[in-house]
This record gives C-alpha cells, structure tokens and sequence, in this order.
C-alpha cells in the first residue's frame, strides 16, 4: 500500500510569541494526522540547530521550540490536539512557567 504524504510544518514562535503572557507555547500543524508524539519529535529535532556554548540557533534555523521543551524552570505542561474538518491537525502545548527568555540557557 502506498504512503500517503501529509505536509507538516512549526509554526514560527514570531507567530505566536506571546510576551507578557503567563505560559509558553509551542504549535504544530499538519494537513494530515499527526499525533502529539510526533510534534513533541518536530520540536525536540530542532535540537540539532541549538549551540548551548552561544545559547543561539544556526543561522536561519529554529530552535525555539526545542529551548522551551528543554526549558529548566518550566514545571507544568498542558497540550490539545484538533483534527480540522479538512483532515488537517493541529496540535499545541503550553508551558508553565514559561521559558525563552533572552540571555538565559535552557538548562
């Protein structure tokens, strides 16, 4: 049986940073399934554009994402999955207390 192929993408924190804001936040879009293991994967993945000695990412990668997964002080975790009437999926995960604040290190 052939695989079907689904585009899967981050959304860019630029989207949906949220300054002032109680949690962190990290979102993930599909437009086919896509479980909740899998974002946490998409997330974590961007571990290899992380450089902890200059605590930045490669030039014109993310790592955002995986920052806050890893974040040191973020104790509590809430996520929701939808599945959109086009099949599509959206998944997102908010973090409490948030991280990614500038000039400090995940961990």
């Amino acid at each position: 049986m052939p695989k079907t192929h689904h585009k899967t993408t981050l959304m860019p924190i630029t989207k949906h940073e949220q300054l002032n804001r109680p949690y962190g936040e990290n979102l993930a879009k599909s437009s086919g399934d896509l479980s909740g293991k899998d974002a946490v994967k998409l997330w974590v993945d961007e571990k290899a554009f992380y450089d902890y000695n200059s605590n930045s990412c490669a030039a014109g990668k993310q790592c955002g994402h995986y920052t806050q997964v890893v974040w040191r002080n973020s104790v509590r975790l809430g996520c929701a999955k939808v599945k959109c009437n086009n099949g599509g999926t959206f998944i997102g995960c908010n973090y409490d207390p948030p991280g990614n604040f500038v000039g400090q290190k995940p961990y």
